[in-house]
Parts: structure tokens; sequence; C-alpha cells
């Protein structure tokens, strides 16, 4: 059916209202074999609070941004290569059902659909897409991936040190390599994550040690890969300000 639609007017004309919708700032979306395969509104799970954004799911790419004008208009357009994509199911909890992380080397993070047959049919349609990119590139899945970072919420005090209590002098920090809330002091280090930034990003001392070390590679994971975990466990080329893909999130 992909191949089918790959060359038809009516593909042609879906993709075009879609870079349209994203105006001079979004980056132009149509390219031989390219097909949109649905789109929809998720909740993304972002640092301060979850939010709606448009998701558009084509073929290669998985392409999302933030809602100016419902269907009409949308910013910060932001572009996933699929191949490199990873989903995990997630377990509903309180107000956030129906949920599933998406993992990449450079970024991962949570995503919520209105019901669980939403849910269900994203989930089915990303993994066939995958699937079918790394079946004709004779490529193997990645097994490295960014953190999921824990909400703000998720922490009053410091996930380290379980002393510092957060205010708004006090500021959070993200570990880029575990995702754990952190206070300043406990992550004033840095290290290079070739695979998030070209420069060496903030991450927490429990980290660091490991990377210094040699305990730990740049590719492997101190946590296991959940969107959040309670404040008292023992255990991106980003502005320390915006702690995020951008200062909306």
């Amino acid at each position: 059916m992909v191949d089918r639609l790959a060359n038809s007017e009516a593909n042609t004309r879906r993709i075009s209202i879609v870079e349209n919708c994203f105006g001079a700032a979004g980056q132009p979306l149509t390219i031989p074999g390219r097909v949109l395969i649905g789109e929809g509104v998720l909740t993304k799970l972002c640092r301060k609070k979850p939010k709606a954004r448009q998701f558009f799911l084509f073929n290669d790419i998985l392409v999302y941004g933030n809602i100016v004008i419902q269907k009409k208009k949308y910013n910060k357009q932001h572009i996933i290569p699929l191949e490199n994509v990873t989903i995990d199911s997630i377990q509903d909890e309180g107000d956030l059902r129906n949920g599933w992380l998406i993992k990449t080397p450079t970024k991962s993070f949570a995503v919520y659909a209105a019901t669980a047959t939403e849910k269900s049919e994203w989930m089915n349609h990303i993994n066939k897409c995958v699937s079918d990119l790394l079946s004709k590139s004779g490529k193997t899945p990645s097994n490295e991936h960014a953190a999921v970072w824990v909400p703000d919420s998720e922490a009053t005090v410091c996930m380290r040190c379980q002393k510092a209590k957060f205010t708004p002098v006090n500021r959070r920090h993200h570990c880029r390599k575990c995702g754990f809330v952190v206070c300043g002091p406990c992550s004033e280090k840095r290290f290079l994550l070739p695979s998030q930034s070209s420069k060496p990003v903030r991450i927490c001392d429990f980290c660091y040690d490991l990377l210094s070390t040699g305990e730990m590679t740049a590719g492997q994971s101190t946590r296991s890969d959940s969107y959040s975990q309670s404040p008292k466990s023992s255990l991106n080329d980003v502005s320390d300000d915006d702690d995020d893909e951008d200062s909306s999130d």
C-alpha cells in the first residue's frame, strides 16, 4: 500500500498541506518515496507538564510540532528519523493513560493517546514503518537511546544528594545521561555524549564518575527506560535555562 501511494497525487497533496501548516520555519517534507501514513494529536510529557502536540507519521520519519491553530498552523517542527526509533509501552498511572515511549539516540520522551485503540494503532504503524525501513536498509535496530527526562513535578529535592530542595532560586537541572532532576552542585560537570551533542553536556556527578572511570560508556543507560522514577530512588545541545528541546517544553 505504501509503495502504491508513494507517487500518487493524493499523497503529494497531503504532504504539501503538512508543509504549509508549518510555514517557512518548517523544513520541506516532500521527497521521492515518502508517504504520509497518518496524523493526530498526542499528549507529550514535557519537562514542566504534559502538552498537546500534533504528530505526523511518515514511512521514514516522525514529525511533530506545537499547535498554533488546530489543523491549520503548527510551529517548532521536530523531525525524527524512524530508523533510529524504538518504542515501549507505558503502564497507565493516574491521569496518564494510553502511553508509550519514543526512544532515539538524541532524545527520548513519553506520549499519550486519547484511547487504548488509538495507542495500539499508533504503535503498530510506527513499528511497521521501522521494521520496513530496517529490512530495506539491512541495518539493525539502534540499541543506544537518550534517557527519558523525569518531569520537574516528580522531584521536590535533588534526586542525587536527596538534600537540596528546589526553589525559584535553587532551580532544577536535568542530567543528560540518566534524565534525573538534580541540583546545580550535583551537576556541575559536563561530558561529551556524541549522540546528543557535539559539545559536552550537563551530567550529574554519579554519571560523570561512571563515565570518566570507564565503568559505563556514553551509550549505556544508568537507569531503566521509564519516564519517571521516585525522587527517593538510589539511583541534546540544550541550554541550561531551557533544559529541554525548546523553552516551551
